[in-house]
C-alpha cells in the first residue's frame, strides 16, 4: 500500500513538472485546426508581430485614397452641386439614344444618364447643369416626339416626363450641413474616447477612424460612386460601426493588460496578440451579420426597386464595414503597441520578460527549426522564433499560466509519504 500511495505521488509529481515544462516551451500542445484556433481564440495567429507589414498594406491603401482624392476628386449628387434632373418610363429607350436627343436639343452633353430598375419600371434618369425653364421644356418636348412615354393610363403623355432642379445655393447649403453633421459626430466621439481610454488608446483609436473615414472616401473618388446625402448618412454609420469594434478589441486589451507590469510571463505587445486572437471570432461574426443586410439591401435596391437612395446608402455601409473590420484588427491595436512600448514601462517589463527566459542556443534553434516542419499557416513556430531572435521558452500559443519556478518546485500533492 506504501508503494502504491508513494508510486501515485511519484506520478502526480511528475506530471505536473511536465506539465509545467510543455506550457513554457510548447512542447508536447496537440496540434488544432485553422477554424479551431480560430474559435478558441489561443493567440496563434500572429497580428502584432507582423505588424510592419500591416503598416505598410495600411500605409499603400491610404496612399492610394490621396491621391486619387487629390486628382480625381468626388463625383457629387444633385442635391450638392445642384442641376436640373428629368426622368421619364423607359419603354424602349436606351442610353446612348437620350444622349443623342439631348445633345442634338441643347447642344450639349447631358452629365449623366442611367436606366434605374428593371422590366415594366424601369425608368430613365437624366442630370445635367440647371436649365432654364424654356431648355426644360424644349427637352421636353423632344423626348417625347422621340420615345412617346406612357402615362399611368397607358397612352402617351407629356406629363410623364417629370423634371427637378436643385440651385447651387440649396447644394452649398446641404455641403455645409454634412460637414457640420461630420464634425460634430468626431469631436463627440473624440470626448467620449478620450474620457473612456488612457492616452495612447484614444490616440490610436482616433486615428484609426480618420483611417476609416480616408479609405472609404478615397474608394468613393477612385470608383467613382456618386456622392449624397445618403452617403453622408452611411458614413456617419459606418465610422459608429468601427468605433464599436475597435472599442470591442481595446476592452480586451485592457483586460489581458491590466496590471501586466507585475508578472513576466508575456510581454505587453504578446497580451495584445492575445486579445486580438480572442475577439477575432465576435469581429468576423459581427461584420458578416451587419453585411447581410447590406447585400439584402443592395439587392433590392439596385435589382428589384430601382432606388437610388437605398444604394447609395447600401454603398458606403458596405465599404466601411469592410474597412472598419480591417482598421479595427490590423491597424488599431498594433498602432498601440508601437506607441506603448515607446514608454519606459513597457520597455522595462519586455527586458525583464526576455531576461526571465533566456537566450536561444543558436545550433539549438538552428536544428529545431530544421527538423520542425511547417504549419498550415506557414513556417513553425521554431523556424519563426529563429527568424526573430525570439527565446525558447516563450509560452505557446493558449498555454495555461504558470507560475515561475514551478518546473523547480513542483506543488505538494499533500500526501504523506508512508514508509
Amino acid at each position: 500500500m506504501a508503494d502504491e500511495t508513494t508510486a501515485v505521488e511519484l506520478s502526480d509529481d511528475t506530471a505536473t513538472v511536465a506539465r509545467s515544462t510543455g506550457d513554457e516551451t510548447g512542447a508536447g500542445l496537440p496540434h488544432h485546426s485553422f477554424l479551431s484556433r480560430l474559435y478558441t481564440g489561443t493567440g496563434a495567429f500572429e497580428v502584432i508581430g507582423r505588424r510592419r507589414l500591416w503598416y505598410g498594406v495600411s500605409g499603400t491603401i491610404v496612399a492610394i485614397a490621396i491621391v486619387s482624392i487629390v486628382l480625381r476628386g468626388f463625383t457629387f449628387g444633385i442635391d450638392f452641386s445642384g442641376g436640373t434632373t428629368m426622368s421619364f418610363p423607359r419603354g424602349g429607350a436606351q442610353v446612348s439614344q437620350v444622349e443623342q436627343v439631348f445633345r442634338q436639343t441643347l447642344g450639349s452633353d447631358p452629365e449623366a444618364v442611367v436606366i434605374v430598375g428593371n422590366g415594366a419600371g424601369a425608368t430613365v434618369q437624366i442630370r445635367s447643369e440647371t436649365l432654364s425653364n424654356d431648355k426644360t421644356e424644349k427637352l421636353r418636348n423632344a423626348l417625347f416626339d422621340r420615345f412617346q412615354p406612357k402615362g399611368s393610363d397607358g397612352k402617351p403623355s407629356r406629363q410623364a416626363i417629370s423634371d427637378s432642379a436643385v440651385s447651387s445655393t440649396w447644394g452649398d447649403q446641404i455641403t455645409t450641413k454634412a460637414v457640420i453633421a461630420l464634425a460634430v459626430f468626431l469631436v463627440l466621439v473624440s470626448l467620449y474616447i478620450t474620457v473612456r481610454y488612457e492616452r495612447y488608446m484614444a490616440i490610436s483609436a482616433l486615428t484609426t477612424m480618420c483611417f476609416d473615414l480616408t479609405v472609404t472616401a478615397g474608394v468613393y473618388s477612385l470608383v467613382g460612386f456618386e456622392v449624397t446625402p445618403a452617403t453622408v448618412i452611411g458614413l456617419l454609420t459606418i465610422l459608429g460601426f468601427s468605433l464599436y469594434d475597435t472599442v470591442i478589441v481595446f476592452d480586451k486589451v485592457e483586460e489581458n493588460t491590466h496590471g501586466f507590469q507585475h508578472t513576466t510571463r508575456r510581454t505587453f505587445a504578446e497580451h495584445a496578440n492575445l486579445a486580438i486572437n480572442q475577439t477575432f471570432m465576435r469581429s468576423i461574426n459581427t461584420s458578416l451579420i451587419s453585411v447581410l443586410p447590406v447585400l439584402a439591401l443592395m439587392v433590392v435596391a439596385v435589382w428589384l426597386l430601382g432606388v437610388g437612395t437605398l444604394k447609395d446608402l447600401a454603398l458606403v455601409q458596405l465599404v466601411g464595414i469592410i474597412v472598419g473590420t480591417y482598421s479595427s484588427i490590423f491597424f488599431a491595436t498594433p498602432l498601440l503597441v508601437s506607441l506603448r512600448e515607446r514608454t519606459e514601462l513597457v520597455r522595462t517589463h519586455s527586458r525583464r520578460v526576455g531576461r526571465r527566459r533566456g537566450p536561444v542556443p543558436e545550433k539549438d534553434t538552428a536544428a529545431q527549426a530544421k527538423d520542425e516542419p511547417d504549419g498550415p499557416d506557414g513556417p513553425g513556430a521554431a523556424t519563426v522564433a529563429a527568424s526573430a531572435g525570439a527565446p525558447a521558452n516563450k509560452p505557446a500559443p493558449g498555454a495555461r499560466p504558470v507560475r515561475e519556478g514551478a518546473s523547480r518546485h513542483p506543488r505538494p500533492t499533500g500526501k504523506r509519504n508512508k514508509r
